[in-house]
């Protein structure tokens, strides 16, 4: 039998193997910000036996106490915890694998990866409704009909503070390397270390809980969500607005989208984002061909020189993206299709 870390190994190799651009797989390091490790459960048939007589939460390898605030675990024993959420009460469900997380501001967190014979999340029924979402950077997002998601800006409300605590953290480090002081033992820095640790761990939960309310309202109120296949990374390379596109983080919001659908029995489409904001949605003219100047990202509204329709930028690229959805739907389904359902 393998162990966790055999298995990630090999996994990492399968996957450099599959897409060269993950990079060789590199052993994990102490200096990582994020500290974990992985330990399955495992189930006798004593322990199984004498609670039950089914595999659940509460029986096996590690397990929940009664009271549901303690978690066994192999070599640590019992540890205190406080569930995020409650405890499931459907006796088929067990636990496979325990992930240990131990985070830079000082927080330790147990995940559980929880198995079922039956699915963990009901089909939702229909709604009868469609969207294509346009996201940019001056709203967070816009739909086909208009409605937009304001952008929080976590980052950039937090931004003074943080770089106030950064230079404080800043001048502690170079006063214990002047004085000669190992770090670890340098009192000031080490507390100055976790409150800047804390700010960041506060904007990413911020972030990462706006990015799931979100993505679960437009899975719960749409059969079919479309939006742009963007590349975060090329999109980066431009200085003027890499802070503001890792701000909002869109590529989680679209990882987000990928898992959920199937999950809720809904359909999630990525297509190619080109041409979808320069093109006419109502009789398909592209701005920048016969002799017409392309849009900037300056210009907000615009009216086709063709058909005379006014057009909100945001709006008519979030309705070709619905459009060219329903043409992938069209297509037959292959391995590399960008459909989620």
């Amino acid at each position: 039998m393998f162990t966790n870390t055999e298995i990630n190994y090999k996994n990492a190799w399968k996957m450099f193997h599959k897409v060269h651009t993950v990079g060789i797989p590199k052993f994990k390091r102490k200096s990582r910000p994020v500290q974990s490790y992985s330990t399955s459960n495992h189930y006798s048939s004593s322990q199984v036996n004498a609670k039950g007589g089914l595999p659940s939460l509460y029986n096996g390898s590690i397990h929940f106490t009664a009271d549901g605030q303690h978690l066994q675990l192999p070599k640590l024993g019992l540890v205190k915890v406080k569930p995020t959420r409650s405890l499931p009460t459907n006796a088929m469900i067990r636990i496979a694998t325990v992930t240990i997380k131990h985070h830079p501001s000082g927080k330790w967190f147990v995940a559980l990866l929880l198995k079922s014979d039956k699915p963990f999340n009901a089909q939702l029924p229909r709604a009868n409704s469609e969207v294509g979402i346009d996201l940019n950077t001056d709203n967070f997002l816009t739909d086909n009909n208009g409605q937009t998601i304001k952008n929080p800006r976590y980052y950039r409300t937090i931004k003074k503070r943080l770089a106030k605590e950064q230079r404080i953290l800043s001048r502690r480090y170079r006063r214990a390397k002047k004085e000669h002081r190992s770090l670890r033992n340098s009192k000031n820095y080490q507390k100055q270390k976790l409150i800047v640790a804390r700010l960041h761990e506060k904007v990413r939960n911020q972030r990462i809980n706006f990015l799931h309310q979100v993505s679960t309202a437009l899975i719960k109120n749409h059969d079919l969500v479309v939006a742009e296949d963007l590349k975060s990374k090329n999109m980066l390379k431009n200085h003027a607005l890499a802070m503001s596109i890792s701000d909002v983080g869109w590529r989680t919001l679209l990882t987000l989208l990928e898992y959920k659908a199937p999950k809720y029995g809904r359909t999630f489409i990525e297509i190619n984002p080109a041409y979808t904001t320069q093109t006419c949605n109502r009789c398909g003219f592209r701005m920048g061909t016969n002799g017409t100047q392309k849009l900037t990202l300056k210009d907000r509204t615009w009216t086709c020189p063709c058909c005379d329709t006014f057009h909100v930028r945001d709006q008519n690229a979030a309705q070709n993206i619905l459009a060219k959805g329903h043409l992938e739907l069209t297509k037959p389904l292959t391995e590399n299709s960008p459909i989620y359902r």
